[in-house]
């Protein structure tokens, strides 16, 4: 049995905080129930870590957490060094028996004492960091879906990706396979269709529930769409009879992550679908990011995570239609100066 190297230690503690995606959570479990030394760190990291449960959690400001992460870096080394340091004392103390009982037992709990502090300390500032990763990360995606859409708009005449739609069709159908162009992602579905992005770009990395979509090339062409609402975490701009000026005027959202206002859409695609608006869905950020903000792509290209809803000189909101407060899912921006990004 060859020994954890860093990443494998980092990926259970992770684990054991919470703080993993949740293909990192599959990855960690199978380390754990394949690898005797990883199941040793990971019981004994639950056992130490058990006092935690009991505390209450309190949001940390971004500034503090920040900070922390910064004053934390120089130490990170040797404080992993010290945890593994302090395992690997109760690792021997298993081997020694019951001898001086009383006196391990005190050890235990000083160890266990330490190891919760430095816990405490690190909880806010490991989530913000893990926190800032999955943005960066989500941005790297988006990236690479804009250059996707300049190669495509290359190979067709500058035209960005798009099937044809009839007025009314429900755009909120993510995930339905027949001939009609109901869904609103079947435009950008063009792209990893065609070769242009990989389909894993289309699932932001702090979305604990998207999975990537994997077929074979030569299956392509039995998939109309994306096949759920899982394996496309972002929301599209829904598209009105005027085209869109991509260099006119200031950069218009094109893509965001996951509108808030559409996480839960209805399996059955012969259901009605109907939304009302109310306080809390217009203040709602997206849930890829822990409600922390949003990334939205622009039809330049660029790029920037937002805390807001609110884009651009107008503080147009990117996730409602003006002056529109039911939605049943066939609804369209009156013009393009009204951002709307959907399902």
């Amino acid at each position: 049995m060859s020994p954890l190297n860093n990443p494998q230690k980092e990926l259970l503690f992770d684990y054991c905080l919470g703080l993993t995606t949740e293909n990192e959570s599959d990855q960690a479990q199978k380390l754990i129930s394949s690898n005797e030394q990883a199941a040793d760190i990971y019981e004994n990291l639950k056992t130490s870590l058990t006092p935690l449960e009991n505390l209450e959690a309190e949001p940390c400001p971004d500034e503090l957490a920040e900070g922390t992460v910064w004053r934390l870096k120089n130490a990170a080394r040797a404080s992993h060094l010290r945890l593994e340091e302090l395992l690997a004392k109760e690792q021997a103390k298993k081997a020694a028996g019951r001898n001086h009982f009383w006196r391990s037992l005190g050890e235990l709990v000083t160890a266990a004492a330490a190891i919760v502090i430095f816990t405490a300390v690190l909880v806010a500032p490991l989530n913000f960091a893990r926190q800032k990763a999955w943005q960066q990360r989500c941005q790297m995606q988006l990236h690479q879906i804009s250059q996707g859409i300049n190669q495509y708009s290359s190979d067709y005449d500058e035209k960005l990706p798009a099937v044809a739609t009839t007025t009314g069709a429900p755009w909120w159908k993510v995930g339905y396979q027949g001939k009609e162009n109901y869904s609103n992602t079947r435009h950008i579905w063009l792209l990893p269709k065609g070769g242009y992005v990989n389909p894993e770009c289309f699932v932001c990395p702090g979305r604990s529930k998207g999975r990537f979509l994997e077929f074979e090339p030569s299956d392509v062409n039995n998939y109309n769409d994306f096949s759920s609402r899982d394996t496309i975490t972002y929301s599209l701009r829904v598209r009105c009879d005027k085209s869109m000026d991509r260099t006119a005027g200031a950069p218009k959202a094109l893509m965001a992550d996951l509108n808030p206002l559409f996480e839960r859409l209805p399996q059955d695609f012969a259901n009605v679908f109907k939304l009302e608006l109310d306080k809390k869905l217009l203040k709602l950020n997206s849930i890829n990011h822990r409600r922390r903000g949003q990334n939205v792509l622009f039809c330049d290209g660029s790029s920037r995570f937002v805390k807001k809803r609110l884009v651009g000189i107008t503080d147009d909101d990117i996730f409602t239609l003006q002056d529109t407060n039911v939605y049943e899912g066939t609804e369209v921006p009156s013009s393009e100066t009204d951002a709307f990004l959907a399902p």
